[in-house]
Protein backbone atom coordinates (compact mmCIF):
# COMPACT_ATOMS: atom_id res chain seq x y z
CA UNK A 1 0.00 0.00 0.00
CA UNK A 2 0.94 3.22 -0.89
CA UNK A 3 -0.21 6.28 1.30
CA UNK A 4 0.91 9.75 0.22
CA UNK A 5 0.10 12.81 2.95
CA UNK A 6 0.11 16.00 2.39
CA UNK A 7 0.33 19.07 4.72
CA UNK A 8 0.08 22.75 4.21
CA UNK A 9 3.01 23.76 6.68
CA UNK A 10 6.27 21.30 8.27
CA UNK A 11 4.52 20.51 11.02
CA UNK A 12 0.50 20.17 9.95
CA UNK A 13 0.65 16.35 9.39
CA UNK A 14 2.75 15.45 12.70
CA UNK A 15 -0.01 17.47 14.29
CA UNK A 16 -2.83 15.76 12.91
CA UNK A 17 -1.85 12.34 11.42
CA UNK A 18 1.91 10.80 12.62
CA UNK A 19 0.27 8.58 14.41
CA UNK A 20 -1.80 6.90 11.83
CA UNK A 21 1.42 7.28 9.49
CA UNK A 22 3.53 5.44 11.50
CA UNK A 23 0.89 3.01 11.86
CA UNK A 24 0.95 2.50 8.30
CA UNK A 25 4.74 2.13 8.34
CA UNK A 26 4.44 -0.50 10.80
CA UNK A 27 2.12 -2.33 8.99
CA UNK A 28 4.13 -2.45 6.07
CA UNK A 29 2.67 0.51 3.64
CA UNK A 30 5.20 2.80 1.84
CA UNK A 31 4.08 6.38 3.17
CA UNK A 32 5.37 9.60 1.81
CA UNK A 33 4.86 12.91 2.89
CA UNK A 34 4.69 16.20 1.14
CA UNK A 35 4.70 20.11 2.47
CA UNK A 36 3.10 22.52 0.33
CA UNK A 37 3.93 25.40 2.05
CA UNK A 38 7.99 26.60 3.37
CA UNK A 39 6.76 27.69 6.76
CA UNK A 40 8.78 30.73 6.63
CA UNK A 41 6.74 33.53 8.07
CA UNK A 42 6.41 30.99 11.22
CA UNK A 43 8.60 33.15 13.43
CA UNK A 44 8.70 36.23 14.79
CA UNK A 45 12.08 37.24 15.42
CA UNK A 46 14.14 34.22 12.78
CA UNK A 47 13.78 35.72 9.22
CA UNK A 48 11.85 33.85 6.26
CA UNK A 49 14.83 32.75 4.39
CA UNK A 50 16.60 31.46 7.58
CA UNK A 51 13.48 30.02 9.02
CA UNK A 52 12.16 28.51 5.53
CA UNK A 53 15.95 26.56 5.05
CA UNK A 54 15.27 25.85 9.37
CA UNK A 55 12.18 24.28 8.69
CA UNK A 56 12.99 21.76 5.87
CA UNK A 57 15.35 20.32 7.79
CA UNK A 58 13.25 19.81 10.79
CA UNK A 59 10.48 18.33 8.52
CA UNK A 60 13.40 15.81 6.81
CA UNK A 61 14.33 14.87 10.54
CA UNK A 62 10.19 14.28 11.70
CA UNK A 63 9.85 12.24 8.36
CA UNK A 64 12.84 10.02 9.28
CA UNK A 65 11.50 9.43 12.41
CA UNK A 66 7.93 8.78 10.85
CA UNK A 67 9.80 6.13 8.54
CA UNK A 68 8.55 7.94 5.52
CA UNK A 69 9.97 6.86 2.42
CA UNK A 70 10.09 10.41 1.10
CA UNK A 71 9.64 14.06 1.94
CA UNK A 72 8.31 16.37 -0.60
CA UNK A 73 8.55 20.02 -0.24
CA UNK A 74 6.88 22.05 -2.81
CA UNK A 75 8.55 25.75 -1.13
CA UNK A 76 5.51 28.03 -1.68
CA UNK A 77 6.02 30.60 0.67
CA UNK A 78 3.31 31.38 3.69
CA UNK A 79 0.38 33.11 2.84
CA UNK A 80 0.59 32.53 -1.01
CA UNK A 81 -0.74 29.13 -1.67
CA UNK A 82 -3.40 29.69 -4.18
CA UNK A 83 -5.65 26.63 -5.32
CA UNK A 84 -5.44 28.24 -9.05
CA UNK A 85 -1.95 28.39 -9.27
CA UNK A 86 -1.23 26.21 -12.41
CA UNK A 87 2.27 25.66 -11.30
CA UNK A 88 1.65 24.41 -7.67
CA UNK A 89 -1.31 21.87 -9.00
CA UNK A 90 1.16 20.61 -11.69
CA UNK A 91 3.96 20.30 -8.73
CA UNK A 92 1.39 18.70 -6.67
CA UNK A 93 0.18 16.53 -9.80
CA UNK A 94 3.60 15.60 -10.10
CA UNK A 95 4.28 14.45 -6.61
CA UNK A 96 0.59 12.24 -7.40
CA UNK A 97 1.70 10.49 -10.55
CA UNK A 98 4.94 9.74 -8.88
CA UNK A 99 3.76 8.23 -5.69
CA UNK A 100 0.31 6.76 -7.84
CA UNK A 101 -0.93 6.25 -3.83
CA UNK A 102 -3.14 4.03 -2.96
CA UNK A 103 -5.18 7.16 -0.55
CA UNK A 104 -4.36 10.48 0.12
CA UNK A 105 -4.28 12.66 3.26
CA UNK A 106 -4.85 16.05 3.87
CA UNK A 107 -6.39 19.01 5.69
CA UNK A 108 -10.34 19.77 5.89
CA UNK A 109 -11.54 22.10 3.26
CA UNK A 110 -13.00 23.95 6.48
CA UNK A 111 -10.38 25.26 8.49
CA UNK A 112 -9.01 28.16 10.78
CA UNK A 113 -6.65 29.46 8.02
CA UNK A 114 -6.44 30.23 4.17
CA UNK A 115 -3.46 28.40 3.61
CA UNK A 116 -4.88 24.93 5.30
CA UNK A 117 -7.77 25.41 3.13
CA UNK A 118 -5.84 26.34 -0.21
CA UNK A 119 -3.90 22.72 0.40
CA UNK A 120 -7.32 20.67 0.80
CA UNK A 121 -8.00 21.95 -2.74
CA UNK A 122 -4.71 22.06 -4.21
CA UNK A 123 -4.40 17.69 -3.35
CA UNK A 124 -7.89 17.84 -4.84
CA UNK A 125 -7.46 19.59 -8.02
CA UNK A 126 -3.63 18.26 -8.24
CA UNK A 127 -5.22 14.53 -7.91
CA UNK A 128 -7.46 15.30 -10.46
CA UNK A 129 -4.79 16.66 -12.84
CA UNK A 130 -2.73 13.45 -12.43
CA UNK A 131 -5.08 11.42 -13.96
CA UNK A 132 -5.37 14.03 -17.27
CA UNK A 133 -2.60 12.17 -19.74
CA UNK A 134 -2.39 15.51 -21.99
CA UNK A 135 -1.04 17.55 -19.05
CA UNK A 136 1.79 15.13 -17.98
CA UNK A 137 4.85 16.55 -18.31
CA UNK A 138 7.80 15.70 -16.34
CA UNK A 139 5.66 11.94 -14.96
CA UNK A 140 3.68 10.04 -16.88
CA UNK A 141 -0.16 10.07 -16.22
CA UNK A 142 -1.74 8.22 -13.28
CA UNK A 143 -5.00 7.27 -14.16
CA UNK A 144 -6.82 6.98 -10.99
CA UNK A 145 -8.83 8.95 -8.68
CA UNK A 146 -7.17 8.65 -5.55
CA UNK A 147 -9.46 8.68 -2.93
CA UNK A 148 -9.03 11.49 -0.14
CA UNK A 149 -9.37 11.46 4.15
CA UNK A 150 -9.25 14.79 5.29
CA UNK A 151 -7.25 15.02 8.89
CA UNK A 152 -8.31 16.71 12.20
CA UNK A 153 -8.16 20.19 12.40
CA UNK A 154 -6.55 22.08 15.20
CA UNK A 155 -7.87 21.17 18.32
CA UNK A 156 -10.09 19.27 16.46
CA UNK A 157 -12.67 22.60 16.08
CA UNK A 158 -15.17 22.32 14.09
CA UNK A 159 -14.25 18.80 12.75
CA UNK A 160 -16.73 15.77 13.85
CA UNK A 161 -14.47 12.81 12.19
CA UNK A 162 -16.33 9.74 10.36
CA UNK A 163 -13.18 7.03 10.89
CA UNK A 164 -10.63 6.90 14.19
CA UNK A 165 -7.67 5.37 14.24
CA UNK A 166 -5.93 3.68 17.40
CA UNK A 167 -2.46 5.27 17.95
CA UNK A 168 -1.59 4.25 21.45
CA UNK A 169 1.31 2.40 20.43
CA UNK A 170 2.16 5.07 18.00
CA UNK A 171 1.54 8.50 20.50
CA UNK A 172 5.45 8.62 21.65
CA UNK A 173 6.97 8.62 18.08
CA UNK A 174 3.80 11.00 16.77
CA UNK A 175 5.32 13.44 19.49
CA UNK A 176 8.84 12.87 19.08
CA UNK A 177 8.66 13.72 15.71
CA UNK A 178 6.75 16.45 16.14
CA UNK A 179 9.20 18.09 18.53
CA UNK A 180 11.43 17.74 15.67
CA UNK A 181 10.00 20.96 14.73
CA UNK A 182 12.13 22.94 17.31
CA UNK A 183 11.62 26.14 15.70
CA UNK A 184 7.85 25.82 16.30
CA UNK A 185 7.27 24.45 19.67
CA UNK A 186 9.77 26.79 21.01
CA UNK A 187 7.83 29.70 19.59
CA UNK A 188 4.60 28.62 20.79
CA UNK A 189 5.52 28.57 23.80
CA UNK A 190 7.54 32.12 24.13
CA UNK A 191 4.62 33.69 21.39
CA UNK A 192 1.47 31.70 22.71
CA UNK A 193 2.36 30.18 26.01
CA UNK A 194 1.18 27.26 24.88
CA UNK A 195 2.59 23.48 25.82
CA UNK A 196 2.32 22.57 22.00
CA UNK A 197 3.42 19.06 23.00
CA UNK A 198 1.19 18.60 25.33
CA UNK A 199 -1.49 20.10 23.78
CA UNK A 200 -1.28 17.83 20.52
CA UNK A 201 -0.95 14.93 23.16
CA UNK A 202 -4.17 16.36 24.69
CA UNK A 203 -6.51 16.51 21.48
CA UNK A 204 -5.61 12.58 20.46
CA UNK A 205 -6.42 11.80 24.61
CA UNK A 206 -9.40 13.83 23.52
CA UNK A 207 -10.02 12.07 20.00
CA UNK A 208 -9.11 8.55 21.66
CA UNK A 209 -12.02 8.98 24.51
CA UNK A 210 -15.01 9.23 21.52
CA UNK A 211 -13.84 5.84 19.95
CA UNK A 212 -12.44 3.92 23.17
CA UNK A 213 -9.15 4.22 23.17
CA UNK A 214 -6.47 5.59 25.10
CA UNK A 215 -4.99 8.01 21.85
CA UNK A 216 -6.77 8.48 18.56
CA UNK A 217 -6.24 10.47 15.25
CA UNK A 218 -9.97 11.42 13.71
CA UNK A 219 -10.87 11.38 9.68
CA UNK A 220 -13.64 11.89 7.66
CA UNK A 221 -13.30 11.11 3.73
CA UNK A 222 -13.78 13.02 0.50
CA UNK A 223 -17.26 12.09 -0.77
CA UNK A 224 -17.77 13.03 -4.29
CA UNK A 225 -17.69 10.87 -7.22
CA UNK A 226 -15.88 9.11 -7.70
CA UNK A 227 -13.47 8.85 -4.80
CA UNK A 228 -15.33 6.49 -2.58
CA UNK A 229 -14.49 2.70 -2.15
CA UNK A 230 -15.38 -0.23 -0.67
CA UNK A 231 -11.64 -0.80 0.35
CA UNK A 232 -10.31 0.12 4.06
CA UNK A 233 -7.37 2.33 3.52
CA UNK A 234 -6.71 4.02 7.36
CA UNK A 235 -4.54 1.54 9.31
Amino acid sequence: MRVLAVGCHPDDLEIACAGTLRKYVEEGAEVYMCHVANGNMGHVKILPDPLAEIRATEAQKSGEIIGAKKVFNLGVGDTYINRFTAEVVDALADVVREVRPDVIITHNDVDYMQDHVETSRLVFNGSFTATVAHLSVRQAAFGEFVPIFYMDTLAGVDFIPTHYVDITEQIEIKLKALACHESQVGWMLEHDHIDFIDMVRTCSRYRGYQCGVTYAEGFRPCTVYPRMTTKKLLP
